[in-house]
């Protein structure tokens, strides 16, 4: 039996258990709670302009349900990529494992940003409060930084080979994220996110061509695809085109779905590297 075959749908099922008991958290809270646990709290831009299509029933816990729920792709997505982390932990001692398997810390990290970016995003989607949407957004900063992490990793795997190394890195992930905190109230979104974006892209077309054989680009493709169309369906949601607020169907829950694949795509794209002689 081959020891190093990764148990998918074991992390599967286990990431599933885990969603499943995280969605019967969010029922009970929106069941039992109401709308004044938020009264108070600073109202946040998007809800004074409903920047969304969904409905904002500020008399429910959960302000905008649809939007709230779907944070859950993350979650689960999140969960995977813990469990993958898990697996890699245990395997250290195997060969042919490429520099992310190596170092599992750092999957650990990309996974525990996915369920920050799941938490922040359902709180500020439940509340439509101004604090709500400074911890949605350093979420999502997060998970770049992690992805941003994991390129600047492989593409220097010469330096990162010395744990000391490996270490500093991961530390300055976790510091830069509490400084997206402040960074981002003092440089708009639509300037800081599209950088971030374009330093992964960069830094991931230089990781592909040092290692062509190794790397599946159909995997980054296919992410990027996926975050075309979430632009897209976020753009429609937003210009209210084909708007129902009251509907199940929602193009920023899609935008969630959508993102999230995105980002557990690029992931794999790097978890599944093969080494090459």
């Amino acid at each position: 039996m081959n020891t190093h075959q990764l148990p998918i749908l074991r992390i599967y099922i286990s990431a599933l258990a885990a969603t499943l008991l995280m969605w019967g958290v969010f029922f009970i809270l929106n069941s039992q709670l109401d709308g004044t646990c938020w009264d108070g709290m600073r109202v946040s831009k998007s809800a004074l302009t409903t920047e969304y299509c969904e409905l904002n029933r500020t008399e429910h816990f959960f302000h905008q349900r649809m939007n709230t729920y779907s944070n859950l792709a993350y979650f689960f997505l999140g969960m995977i990529v813990i469990g993958v982390a898990n697996f890699d932990r245990k395997n250290l001692s195997a060969t042919g494992l490429n520099v992310l398997q190596q170092f599992p810390p750092l999957s650990y990290f990309v996974g525990a940003c996915l369920v920050y970016l799941a938490m922040g995003s359902a709180f500020f989607h439940a509340s439509m409060t101004w604090v709500g949407q400074r911890v949605d957004m350093n979420g999502t900063y997060s998970v770049c930084l992690a992805l941003i992490g994991i390129a600047v990793f492989r593409r220097y795997t010469a330096t990162f080979s010395v744990w000391r190394n490996r270490w500093f890195l991961l530390s300055g992930l976790v510091v830069s994220v509490v400084i997206f905190i402040e960074l981002h109230l003092r440089i708009k979104s639509i300037v800081l996110l599209p950088l971030l974006i374009l330093i992964i892209l960069v830094l991931t077309v230089l990781n592909y061509r040092s290692n062509k054989t190794g790397f599946r680009l159909s995997i980054a493709v296919l992410g990027a695809l996926f975050m075309i169309v979430a632009d897209i369906l976020r753009t429609l949601d937003v210009k209210k085109i084909g708007c129902d607020p009251t509907s199940f169907y929602q193009g920023h829950t899609l935008w969630h779905f959508f993102t999230a694949m995105s980002v557990f795509l690029l992931y794999w794209f790097y978890r599944n590297e093969r080494v090459t002689e």
